[in-house]
């Protein structure tokens, strides 16, 4: 929408704010330290409106929880919108001045009353006036979300509905107001503003552009192909149609962490060449062909890691690595040089000086800055540029040369549809105590982990199909079933079941989840799974 992949406020307009909406994201446990910026708002008097199908622990610090069905923040997003144009209380002049494409959208909101987005999304109609009305009045609003806006088969519609909220009411663009995506684990932010994305050269220069390859061409002595590559997604279909037949992954556990996990783990075990570099022996590890045993632990390796407010930050060497493992960048190096290429130096800092030459967002940041001044956040064009605590300001400049557009979207209910044979809804997530796929929290014993992985159920659904609070039973989906153990959550509405995927030896989630993925940014959806649950 705006040009550029990253937040667009910092962590200290967070504080700032007036009111802050965590939309699809349980952040007091998937970004605690985050939280405690929200949290010092609302101490400081701000709102705070949680938006989530689940009673989350954030959401017991919100003013106002908006408890919706699970795939329908599209019609929450537009019925919000919608009042806000009935209620006249539209930022009429950021709208003519700065946007494009409003009439189109305001005819595609129509539809959504306050009466029919309850019926749809299961929010009174009440709460849903509440929640416009408080954002469209506030001086400085932030948006943000994670994984419950993005894992679904239509996450950047998603998205888009967002930040059309944003556009109506003059909430990104100044200080304290922004839309702002919370990165799912350390230096995300970072690994997709190097270039780690299928269509996008370093600082997001679009990869068919021949103007912003030429200087890549001519650094690297050979010409950048123009053709965008393949996502995650992409390349598994390719595997399935035998177009992909070797895969080297660096820092990255898909037989665990895909949707889907059988096809995924039996078309990883059909390449005829797997590779893998990483600090753990992974699932996927467990497939390869090669491991390159890789040093990227926090205190193993020198370089950058770039934060969810686009700030940069030094990382710097502490121990050498063990046994036989090597940095990452020393690995990739000596590959190049085994193959006939010399790659340069392999000094972390060597590395960034060259990036800096290619990617003008991050010129102005040497080394020296980034100690100096405790990490920049990005654009910082030159050496004086301090760097950008939010972005977009053009668009409160007399003359927009370049408008925001608003994009109407429309409901799509998940794939994965409810029926008698499978009424409950699956939605997963991450928890505070361990982490994503349980390769760096787990295999040690922790009182913290709260006696692994369990599915979470409403009572009345624990005694809707005969389970006791405690008791094992199959999970079953479309896709294959798994054993766990119930454990009742009062939080939950009837008709919603959760876990996650930390404790793979114990209950392996991703058996269950759909592959359904979203056509323009390939990820599935893990958000919204058809289950029954059977007593063992």
């Amino acid at each position: 929408m705006f040009g550029a992949g990253g937040g667009t406020s910092s962590y200290e307009e967070v504080r700032a704010a007036d009111l802050v909406v965590l939309w699809g994201s349980n952040a007091r446990e998937t970004h605690p330290i985050f939280f405690h910026h929200v949290l010092k708002a609302v101490h400081r008097g701000a709102t705070l409106i949680v938006v989530d199908p689940r009673r989350t622990s954030s959401a017991r610090w919100a003013d106002l929880w908006l408890g919706l069905d699970v795939g329908t923040d599209i019609p929450l997003a537009n019925a919000i919108a919608r009042e806000i144009i009935h209620s006249e209380l539209v930022n009429t002049e950021f709208v003519e001045r700065a946007t494009s494409g409003f009439d189109a959208f305001r005819e595609s909101v129509e539809p959504w009353t306050l009466e029919e987005a309850e019926r749809v999304t299961g929010v009174p109609a009440d709460a849903i006036r509440e929640a416009a009305h408080a954002y469209a009045f506030a001086p400085k609003a932030q948006i943000c979300w994670t994984l419950g806006i993005t894992e679904h088969h239509n996450a950047v519609d998603n998205v888009f509905a967002l930040i059309n909220l944003a556009l109506l009411t003059g909430h990104v663009g100044r200080y304290g107001s922004g839309l702002n995506p919370l990165r799912g684990q350390n230096n995300v932010q970072g690994g997709g503003d190097m270039g780690a994305l299928p269509n996008r050269l370093p600082g997001f220069q679009l990869l068919e552009d021949p103007e912003l390859r030429a200087p890549f061409d001519a650094a690297w002595g050979v010409e950048v192909p123009p053709a965008s590559g393949k996502h995650l997604t992409e390349m598994f279909e390719a595997m399935e149609h035998g177009d992909l037949r070797a895969l080297y992954v660096i820092g990255e556990n898909p037989a665990q962490s895909e949707a889907d996990q059988r096809r995924a783990r039996e078309l990883l075990g059909g390449l005829d060449h797997l590779v893998v570099q990483d600090i753990f022996r992974t699932r996927t590890a467990e497939l390869a062909d090669v491991v390159l045993p890789a040093s990227a632990t926090w205190c193993e390796a020198e370089g950058t890691v770039t934060s969810s407010e686009r700030r940069v930050q030094r990382v710097r060497k502490a121990l050498d690595p063990p046994g036989e493992a090597r940095d990452d960048i020393e690995i990739v190096y000596e590959l190049g040089r085994r193959m006939g290429h010399d790659l340069g130096s392999p000094r972390a800092e060597d590395v960034w000086n060259e990036l800096r030459s290619l990617s003008p967002m991050h010129a102005g940041m040497s080394y020296a800055r980034l100690e100096a001044l405790g990490g920049i956040q990005w654009p910082c064009r030159d050496e004086n540029d301090p760097g950008a605590q939010f972005l977009h300001g053009r668009l409160w400049a007399p003359h927009v040369d370049e408008r925001a557009p608003f994009v109407p979207v429309e409901h799509d209910p998940p794939v994965d549809e409810l029926d008698d044979e499978f009424p409950l809804r699956l939605t997963t997530g991450r928890r505070l105590e361990s982490f994503n796929t349980g390769v760096q929290t787990g295999g040690f014993s922790s009182p913290l982990h709260r006696g692994g992985e369990a599915l979470l159920l409403a009572p009345e659904d624990g005694e809707r199909f005969g389970v006791a609070d405690g008791a094992r039973v199959r999970v079953v989906s479309r896709r294959g079933a798994v054993e766990a153990p119930v454990r009742y959550d009062p939080t939950l509405r009837p008709g919603l079941a959760f876990m996650n995927l930390h404790f793979p030896d114990l209950v392996e989630t991703n058996v269950l989840t759909i592959d359904a993925t979203d056509p323009k940014s390939g990820t599935a959806e893990f958000k919204a799974t058809a289950i029954r649950v059977e007593a063992v």
